[in-house]
């Protein structure tokens, strides 16, 4: 599959493995397709079967045992079933017995944690497929299950129709010719010197790929892939030999924020307009400067709610009175139980009823907008909090912009460039949403002892009032500019 995506990823996967560098997005989303993988076992499970083992990469012993259960006269379900062809191995996530006019054979199932078929998804079957056929095996169908984001999980563990299948049969047989050629390409890839292959768009299509710091130049002041834009473009500058930003002729650029963005870096000093304080002016006091904190499971955790659906846990909200007159409220429940009607109720409180509700892109928004929606009781004092919202990001990315931000304009870009004192790098324990969120599953996890769930309280209540203070200080900074 890497190979399919780029001759050089699968090259430098086998060959240079050290050089990979994956995202704490990535990570997570591993950890998600684990998790989505041990729920399809226990969904098609149900009546029994086997999952196989393989013990450090050794798949000798997966083999094996896989061959047995197929080869056996009391067929069931396996899960993982580790086969091999041509020197290609697969371990197939659900494998079905089946019967079809009267012989025994199997029907795959490959689990996804997406909400969407996806092109890719059908070439891996198919090699699937092409191994499974090719290892001696009869096979009736094979098919795609992926999370239905519409599922609503009625509790008691009852998870029945949270994946939904889709028959790709004669998809994937169609593609089954291909297969021996993307193999051998793979091979030649893999056994040869590594392919020159320029960088673009298919470095982040379909999946965002590992050795992006290793084929991507970064070794100047503003690496190129701070102009942003699409990858087809900024691949075309690389292959003609533009490596930093200010490489790159103004006259080759045609869209309004990379000229923006090369501008300034050109220039080498920030630019705030005189916009920004003409804005900050405009706000009244009292200003509250709101952040959540959410998870949104790919399965459910609480009764009444949806796959992938965004349920806040935390908010933090300084509250500036007058100016340099500031107070602090919060929010952060780690009891394990649904902490959402008492969170809204909280935050209708503490924002009180007038003032701007200040937040950085329009995040905080759809979380309030399921909070009315879900408690339709609270849904008139949540809606006058949505018509106080005010979006600082599009003020920011209009009049702000500093070439160390390197294309972007998210919190966590802007503040060191403003407020070196509170860059996120230097936070201990917690730095990102991602990490926030996995932090608080494994607080309300009943296996977590008390001393690391204070921790994670702790490092929670420091990380979302670090969000909430760098508002503060952006539209501090904002003011301070020339009218």
């Amino acid at each position: 599959m890497s190979s399919l995506q780029c001759q050089k990823r699968v090259h430098l996967e086998i060959n240079r493995k050290e050089l990979a560098k994956h995202s704490k997005a990535t990570e997570a989303a591993f950890a998600l397709g684990h998790e989505v993988g041990e729920m399809a076992i226990k969904l098609y499970g149900q009546d029994g079967g086997t999952f196989i083992e393989y013990n450090g990469g050794n798949f000798a012993g997966a083999l094996s045992q896989t061959a047995d259960l197929m080869n056996s006269m009391f067929r069931t379900p396996v899960f993982e079933a580790t086969l091999q062809h041509e020197g290609v191995l697969v371990r197939e996530d659900v494998l079905l017995p089946v019967s079809e006019n009267g012989d025994d054979t199997w029907r795959i199932v490959e689990v996804k944690a997406s909400t969407r078929l996806k092109p890719e998804h059908a070439q891996d079957c198919a090699v699937q497929a092409w191994v499974h056929l090719g290892a001696g095996y009869p096979l009736a169908g094979i098919s795609l299950a992926h999370i239905d984001n519409q599922f609503v999980y009625e509790g008691n563990g009852d998870y029945r129709g949270l994946l939904v299948e889709e028959d790709l049969t004669e998809h994937v047989f169609e593609l089954l010719p291909s297969v021996p050629i993307w193999v051998e390409a793979a091979r030649e890839a893999v056994a040869g010197p590594m392919p020159e292959v320029p960088v673009g768009q298919h470095c982040t299509s379909p999946y965002e790929c590992p050795f992006m710091d290793f084929c991507w130049p970064n070794d100047s002041r503003y690496p190129i892939a701070g102009l942003g834009g699409g990858k087809k473009q900024l691949g075309i500058w690389v292959m003609d030999g533009y490596c930093d930003i200010c490489d790159v002729p103004s006259s080759e650029i045609s869209s309004e924020t990379q000229l923006r963005i090369h501008r300034v870096t050109e220039q080498g000093a920030a630019e705030l307009l005189p916009a920004a304080r003409s804005f900050v002016d405009s706000l009244a006091y009292p200003r509250f400067y709101l952040d959540f904190e959410t998870i949104g499971p790919a399965i459910p955790l609480w009764p009444g709610t949806r796959p992938y659906q965004a349920l806040p846990f935390q908010w933090s909200c300084h509250i500036e009175r007058a100016p340099g007159v500031m107070e602090h409220a919060e929010f952060l429940d780690l009891s394990g139980e649904p902490p959402m009607r008492t969170l809204a109720g909280q935050l209708i409180a503490d924002l009180e009823t007038s003032g701007p509700v200040l937040m950085y892109t329009s995040y905080e928004r759809g979380v309030i907008e399921d909070l009315a929606a879900m408690f339709p009781d609270l849904a008139g004092a949540l809606q006058a909090i949505i018509d106080r919202l005010v979006d600082l990001y599009p003020v920011t990315k209009s009049n702000y912009y500093h070439p160390d931000m390197l294309g972007s304009w998210s919190i966590k870009a802007v503040l060191p460039t403003i407020a070196p004192d509170m860059d996120y790098a230097q936070l201990q324990g917690i730095q990102e949403g991602t990490e926030a969120s996995a932090a608080y599953l494994e607080a309300i996890n009943p296996s977590t002892d008390d001393a690391r769930k204070e921790q994670i309280r702790a490092e929670l209540l420091k990380y979302c009032k670090h969000d909430t203070e760098a508002m503060v200080r952006l539209v501090a900074f904002m003011g301070s500019s020339e009218s």
